[in-house]
């Protein structure tokens, strides 16, 4: 094993924030969404919480966003979305979680400084933060003030279809989110990527050499 730097203090930073921000979303969409069965804070606070953290949110979204759109690095720390390029490359990577890992077979996809996702993390973490993000910030706005945009509510078919929309991409976060952490867990220990992320260094393989290809064969 070796170790490499690939996650800068910054994308630390905005990663264990946006966690924050997200989870605080979530705890509190479930008190606004099951008043009643959830009683850990008041019904208000639940509403008044989950918007600054959907404004906190939103704007650690926009500091990525800018990011994304004008670092000279984003080859390096988030790929173009283009799935011609990623998809079948993704699919090896999907089988590998899903089968290959537990057969014993080496991950098909070497981190480096130069690339540190993989083509499924690739693709998924783009779709996420370029579709369906946006999306969930809009609902989220339209139910915060519906009084000020019920002319874009009533276009859209109204308070019950935004709402509706809202609950069923924050599911989809919570997917997402569940698949990450076990994902994470697939390191080479169980806390191995998680570190990672704490300290920047991730650790990983040395490439096989001729004599241990040849010891194979």
């Amino acid at each position: 094993m070796h170790k490499i730097y690939i996650h800068p203090l910054p994308v630390r930073i905005w990663h264990w924030l946006n966690a924050l921000g997200i989870l605080l979303l979530i705890f509190t969409g479930l008190q606004i969404r099951y008043a009643g069965l959830f009683d850990v804070i008041s019904f208000r606070n639940a509403v008044v919480l989950h918007n600054w953290a959907g404004f906190f949110v939103g704007a650690n979204f926009l500091l990525w966003l800018f990011f994304y759109f004008f670092s000279d690095r984003i080859s390096v720390y988030q790929p173009e979305l283009n799935p011609r390029k990623y998809f079948p490359m993704m699919f090896r990577q999907v089988y590998y979680y899903a089968w290959g890992i537990l057969r014993g077979e080496r991950n098909p996809y070497r981190v480096t400084p130069a690339a540190k996702f993989n083509p499924m993390q690739a693709m998924t973490y783009q779709i996420v933060m370029l579709v369906l993000m946006p999306l969930q910030f809009y609902t989220g706005v339209l139910l915060w003030d519906s009084t000020s945009y019920a002319g874009q509510i009533d276009m859209l078919g109204g308070l019950r279809v935004i709402a509706t929309v809202h609950v069923l991409l924050s599911i989809a976060f919570v997917g997402f989110l569940m698949t990450h952490l076990y994902l994470v867990t697939l390191g080479h220990s169980f806390g191995a990527h998680t570190k990672g992320m704490i300290t920047g260094y991730e650790e990983v393989e040395d490439e096989p050499s001729s004599s241990d290809d040849a010891a194979k064969g």
